[in-house]
């Protein structure tokens, strides 16, 4: 009969460890190689959290061996988001004739408005320059962060 509680006990956190095994293998991983520094670039939405809502990390790696894209970490920020992400690209956002990255998030629910973020990589640092939320399902983000990153100043 003592028997009883302690395999309970086992069966949940079995229970719960796999129910947080599936949720991270559902999470959105992008990447691409960053065109002015050949860096590989990873976006992520956060371990564990739902597809719907919480946080995404933006990873730069340094250009290095073709076999091994991910050895050289660089630099990263987290950022939170309303939504799963639907989009990894590049883009001059502010007007310097260099692209930035830009990364896409869409709403979950009726209405898929988009937000999007704009950031910066000088080879060392990534800084974000623009963000913009609420937008149209149908909009285009690319011009609503230049326009917002013009209206900034």
């Amino acid at each position: 009969m003592n028997r009883m509680p302690a395999l309970l006990l086992c069966l949940t956190l079995f229970a719960s460890t796999a129910k947080a095994a599936s949720n991270d293998d559902e999470r959105i991983v992008r990447h691409a190689v960053f065109p002015s520094t050949q860096a590989t670039v990873v976006i992520a939405e956060g371990d564990l959290e739902p597809r719907s809502i919480g946080s995404y990390s933006v990873r730069l790696y340094a250009k290095g061996e073709p076999g091994f894209p991910y050895d050289s970490f660089v630099t990263g920020l987290v950022r939170p988001r309303d939504g799963g992400i639907e989009k990894l690209l590049f883009a001059d956002v502010d007007g310097d004739s260099k692209p930035d990255i830009v990364v896409t998030v869409r709403a979950a629910g009726s209405g898929g408005f988009l937000s999007a973020d704009a950031f910066r990589f000088d080879g060392k640092k990534l800084t974000l320059l623009s963000s913009v939320a609420g937008l149209d399902g149908s909009a285009d983000p690319v011009a609503a962060l230049k326009t917002a990153f013009r209206n900034r100043r």
